[in-house]
């Protein structure tokens, strides 16, 4: 049985050239280019409706029809308005399901680690990872297991294992992903009350200098 992908409706804008984004915007469209390596990019435009349902189609792969051919796309970057949240462009990037490609996935931590359960604190330093596969083998996310993480140890790209034999990680190995240090707080009381003894035994040296300095009363007369 083929694989069924959710359709995207997407127009293209030469017809619409002389109006702006924000007049896109208006009728309830995202404005946003569709581009493949070695093409000319192409502008485009999608009703908002269905780029939030494909969005949460679970597929990460689109069927698109374009020039009366069907061709298959994925969401490469989406851009956010900074007030409201709402996506005000987005990229797609057109890909042959026979064809590897070259694509950032979240980076997700599972489980508890010993070294927090410890006292430690975690540190995350990496949050997405690049990846290479067929499109047909897009991972939502890539998983990387830290029960096992102890106090001052850490975990790096070389430690992700994937099952999917198809997909190969791109980022450099030897990078950081996670690591667990000893909490700082007791270091910081210890260094405060050596401050405050310090200020206290400068206060009374300074009381007991005053105490001397006084002048004797003269009780010649």
């Amino acid at each position: 049985m083929a694989t069924s992908y959710y359709k995207l409706d997407i127009k293209d804008r030469k017809a619409n050239r002389s109006k702006g984004a924000k007049a896109i915007r208006r009728q309830g469209l995202v404005p946003g280019v569709l581009y493949y390596s070695g093409e000319e990019n192409v502008n485009i435009s999608i009703e908002k409706s269905i780029l939030f349902h494909a969005m949460h189609s679970g597929q990460r792969i689109f069927e698109i029809e374009q020039e009366g051919e069907n061709q298959y796309t994925m969401i490469k970057q989406l851009q956010y308005h900074p007030v409201t949240d709402e996506i005000i462009h987005v990229d797609l990037m057109r890909v042959r399901r026979s064809e590897k490609i070259n694509i950032s996935v979240p980076l997700v931590l599972i489980g508890d680690a010993i070294g927090v359960k410890e006292g430690g604190v975690l540190s995350q330093s990496l949050t997405q990872i690049e990846i290479s596969c067929y499109p047909t083998d897009v991972p939502e996310q890539i998983e990387l297991n830290i029960e096992k993480l102890e106090l001052n140890a850490a975990l790096s790209v070389a430690d992700i294992e994937i099952d999917i034999e198809e997909v190969e990680v791109s980022t450099d190995s030897s990078l950081n992903i996670v690591s667990i240090t000893p909490p700082a707080a007791e270091e910081v009381i210890e260094d405060v009350i050596e401050d405050d003894e310090e200020t206290d035994d400068a206060q009374q040296d300074d009381s007991t200098d005053d105490v001397n300095e006084e002048p004797s009363t003269n009780n010649s007369e």
